[in-house]
């Protein structure tokens, strides 16, 4: 006869269907899971390499290895692989990371509450933008932030689109204004569409081109040019504008994403370099070296895909980072209904 202990049939059930009962849901925690063990899986999986991962988190590389080594022990699964640039994650590194994300965001996210709490409205926000709105829009909403709420610290970093939405799944910031990348899955995110973004040519001040009404594409083919990197939004926009008219690149382009190294190389040249307008403009009513720079006149128009105001769907904002939040759309409302008035 067997002796052994039978389980109930709502256990039994519970396994069918995927669920541990309560005596083993707790499980990884009693071998010894910890929050450093969380951190290290996150930071392996963001970076790459155990090296980096250990910087990060402020101790050596070997006792970061017999910590990933531990991990995996308790998991009874391996984390990660060598690869011939860094750390792979495996399935169970995958699962881990995400969970680990998310459980290290919420415990982030009761402190920020707690510390909002004891304050008033103190905390901090971590926004990141592209550049045009982050002028637009993010610096007057938070020149209001730092009027009424002087204890809220704001951090703001200014990124290209792809960067940003892979930042905001990691829970880097709390929103970012850009555009969501084609190749993540848009059920991620909430997105409040704030308008579109327009660029110009900027070259510097007494250059020959400035004399000219309208410039066309095939005359200012023939300048050395400073563009974003390859594959940026402003830098697709302007090759396609060359290959609908038939018209060849120009032969000499520098690529960077640094707007202080594109304002140095157009101050030192005849280079010309597209720009988001409203940057251009910030830049050129400026009375210093960098604003010796002026829009070119063209006859065509540079319009660039909208952007919008996003934030990770299923993840609530604390009430500092809602209050940015909800001041940059206020700022955008603003913004429209002005330039919606007779000048």
């Amino acid at each position: 006869m067997d002796n052994r202990e039978k389980l109930p049939e709502s256990a039994i059930a519970s396994r069918q269907i995927g669920y541990l009962p309560d005596n083993e849901g707790d499980f990884l925690i009693k071998a010894g899971l910890k929050l450093n063990h969380l951190r290290l899986v996150s930071a392996i999986s963001d970076h790459g390499q155990v090296s980096v991962a250990a910087e990060v988190m402020n101790m050596s590389q070997p006792a970061a290895s017999r910590m990933l080594h531990e991990i995996e022990t308790i998991l009874k699964a391996p984390l990660c692989e060598r690869a011939a640039k860094g750390m792979v994650m495996t399935r169970f590194g995958e699962a881990m990371a995400r969970r680990a994300r998310s459980i290290l965001l919420e415990i982030r996210e009761a402190n920020r509450e707690i510390t909002e709490l004891k304050t008033g409205y103190g905390g901090s926000v971590n926004m990141g933008s592209v550049t045009a709105p982050a002028i637009g829009l993010a610096v007057p909403a938070i020149q209001k932030v730092r009027s009424l709420y002087p204890a809220i610290q704001i951090n703001c970093q200014v990124e290209t689109s792809n960067v940003l939405a892979r930042d905001l799944i990691s829970a880097r910031y709390d929103f970012v204004i850009g555009r969501i990348p084609d190749d993540l899955n848009p059920r991620l995110f909430n997105a409040k569409p704030l308008g579109v973004e327009k660029a110009c040519l900027i070259v510097r001040t007494g250059h020959p081109l400035l004399k000219r009404p309208g410039c066309g594409l095939e005359e200012l083919s023939r300048y050395d040019w400073v563009f974003q990197p390859p594959g940026s939004m402003l830098s697709r926009a302007l090759e396609t504008m060359f290959m609908e008219q038939n018209i060849p690149l120009p032969d000499n382009i520098v690529s960077t994403s640094s707007v202080l190294l594109t304002m140095a190389l157009i101050a030192e040249s005849n280079s010309i370099a597209p720009i988001a307008e409203d940057v251009a403009t910030f830049i050129a009513s400026r009375a210093n070296r960098m604003g010796e720079i002026a829009i070119l006149k063209t006859d065509f128009d540079i319009v660039l895909a909208p952007f919008s105001l996003i934030t990770a769907r299923g993840r609530a904002l604390p009430p500092s980072a809602k209050l940015l939040h909800d001041l940059i759309l206020e700022e955008c409302a603003r913004v429209q209904v002005q330039s919606l008035q007779p000048r």
